[in-house]
């Protein structure tokens, strides 16, 4: 008898933890979309306040940790959507990684931190080595850095990937630059 109450002890802990742990996650997930939503809305610091409040719920959802960056971003507040983009790259899955990546040098290079933001656009072209916007944000950042030889060959292979802007950056200022060796210089 007090084998089988045990035992109803056990799946009854166990149940409790499996859907506690559901209703927690699916609160994150209400909280993260009721943000998502003040976030399309323009509402951004309304977004901010749920995209914490989901974070607070479940400290390695990286979705929540990307949007809440792109508020911050949006917001101007560039150190904490550093932070939080750190986070994606932390918690996220490839893909987020190299979203985190990405979106982190995007900030780098938005407040001058150039040399910052090389390294972080290099770790995006290596999980996506197709990322046109990632060669043309480290085209720029190359730039700015003096690095003419690296701008050159980033932003051709931006433009071979698709990328417009880079196509009509190297035809503004290049225009042969579709004849020229792949190791030639930059001027």
């Amino acid at each position: 008898m007090m084998r089988r109450i045990y035992c109803y002890i056990t799946v009854f802990t166990a149940t409790l933890l499996l859907f506690g742990n559901m209703a927690l996650a699916e609160s994150a997930n209400s909280l993260f979309n009721r943000g998502f939503e003040r976030h399309l809305r323009g509402d951004l610091t309304g977004a901010v306040k749920l995209y914490s409040k989901a974070i607070e719920d479940d400290e390695a959802f990286a979705m929540a940790y990307q949007m809440r960056g792109i508020a911050q971003q949006q917001l101007k507040k560039y150190p904490q959507a550093i932070n939080d983009f750190s986070m994606v790259i932390t918690f996220g899955e490839p893909l987020f990684k190299c979203t985190g990546y990405y979106n982190r040098g995007i900030v780098k290079n938005i407040t001058g931190d150039f040399a910052g933001a090389i390294p972080d656009f290099s770790e995006a072209i290596a999980l996506d080595n197709r990322m046109a916007t990632a060669f043309f944000h480290r085209a720029i950042a190359k730039s700015k850095t003096g690095d003419l030889f690296g701008r050159m060959e980033d932003f051709r292979e931006a433009a071979r990937l698709g990328d417009v802007n880079a196509t009509a950056w190297l035809n503004t200022y290049y225009p042969g630059w579709r004849e020229l060796p792949a190791t030639t210089a930059a001027f």
